[in-house]
């Protein structure tokens, strides 16, 4: 079977992003550029997913050290930078399964997932492209986590082109990072 779960879209995804949102928030109160996004696929109505919501915190770059700690103080584990510069990443606590990123504002990172996820809500056609090509990847067997990373690449090349928010030279540095090989720092 494959490595790679690919699932119809949930309506509870976006409940579970409440009830995570609603704990970070409280943790990040006191900082005032700090803003939680639902990122990534889970955030898409009608969009099929890997059941893990995709969240953002994304604060001015002063406020990093803050926003990491605010998030260790309600049990989210640290992990560095994971090679992505303006981008933080935790373990989460408990369920719902998640990724969360303290991410800087303003940063390719940031503008690619909110460019994405915007695209995908407003243009039923690219997101049920993206949503056949996800699945058909995850239908593989064989199918590894990086291989369906990299299988995604063309069609959010697609996504970020039809958002109208990125460079040439911005989309070919995007596409880059999205190739396979030990560089590719997408988000898992």
């Amino acid at each position: 079977m494959s490595t790679v779960e690919v699932v119809d879209w949930s309506p509870h995804w976006a409940e579970q992003f409440d009830e995570v949102a609603a704990v970070l928030r409280e943790a990040l109160a006191g900082i005032e550029s700090a803003a939680v996004e639902h990122v990534g696929s889970t955030s898409v109505p009608g969009l099929a997913a890997k059941p893990i919501l995709d969240i953002d915190v994304i604060v001015d770059g002063d406020d990093v050290p803050a926003a990491i700690t605010a998030l260790e103080s309600v049990a989210y584990v640290h992990r560095g930078d994971l090679g992505v510069t303006g981008r933080e990443a935790f373990f989460a606590p408990g369920d719902p399964r998640r990724h969360v990123y303290v991410c800087t504002a303003g940063t390719t990172n940031v503008r690619n997932h909110l460019a994405v996820r915007d695209t995908l809500r407003t243009h039923d056609d690219l997101r049920d492209a993206y949503a056949s090509v996800k699945l058909a990847l995850a239908a593989d067997p064989e199918m590894d986590i990086d291989t369906y990373i990299a299988g995604k690449s063309a069609v959010l090349q697609q996504v970020l082109e039809g958002s109208g928010e990125f460079t040439a030279e911005e989309l070919a540095t995007i596409h880059r990072l999205n190739e396979p090989g030990p560089d590719a720092v997408t988000k898992r």
